[in-house]
């Protein structure tokens, strides 16, 4: 099965440099390109796209707003973007992941594979400063929802799978996860594991 793209950025450079690096990918098909936030949105309801990958900062409507019209209408959202401090305000959005423009192609071919399957992608400069805004509350201290979150991850459970074992949306659970990684100290689900496992908190 090939997974489908949408491409949304306002620089025509930028989608052709997407198009070369994730067309050349046996099972991607990049089905369309916008270039704004409510361009994404119309096509994403016509196209029906397995991932968009989103600009933030675009004419009219911008990521963020899209990000929020495209949450449980079917696409994940991969943000592709220059800037590291909307990192937030995006996932709240229900974005499935942040990365930056500068990520080699590999990592984005690794990115959006990751996005399909339901896993929350972060770059390296974003996980930090997520970490150092969620840090200030409770370092450490996983609560009980985050430790049922992290069992079923341990699991093998994927975050549809989490949420409905535990009656919650797929967003609360891509919540808890970010909260996790924080706290712990990592960027992804299976360093969150290895580290839970590590500290005992799931045996």
């Amino acid at each position: 099965m090939r997974l489908r793209l949408l491409i949304a950025d306002d620089h025509p450079i930028v989608r052709d440099g997407l198009r070369a690096a994730l067309g050349s990918e046996a099972d991607f098909e990049i089905v369309g390109e916008a270039a704004d936030g409510a361009q994404a949105v119309r096509l994403a309801a016509e196209l029906h796209p397995d991932i968009v990958l989103m600009d933030l900062r675009m004419p009219g409507m911008g990521g963020v707003s899209a990000i929020r019209e495209l949450s449980g209408t079917g696409p994940r959202v991969l943000v592709l973007t220059t800037f590291d401090t909307d990192v937030l305000p995006a996932l709240e959005a229900g974005a499935s992941g942040y990365l930056l423009k500068d990520a080699p192609p590999e990592e984005l071919v690794r990115a959006v594979r990751a996005t399909h399957r339901g896993e929350t992608v972060l770059a390296p400069a974003v996980a930090t400063r997520l970490a150092d805004h969620l840090r200030k509350p409770a370092r450490g201290q996983l609560s009980r929802r985050e430790l049922e979150v992290l069992r079923l991850v341990a699991g093998g459970a994927t975050n549809r799978e989490a949420a409905a074992g535990l009656f919650i949306s797929e967003a609360s659970v891509k919540t808890h996860l970010l909260h996790i990684y924080a706290k712990l100290g990592v960027r992804d689900r299976a360093a969150a594991v290895g580290e839970a496992y590590r500290r005992g908190l799931i045996d």
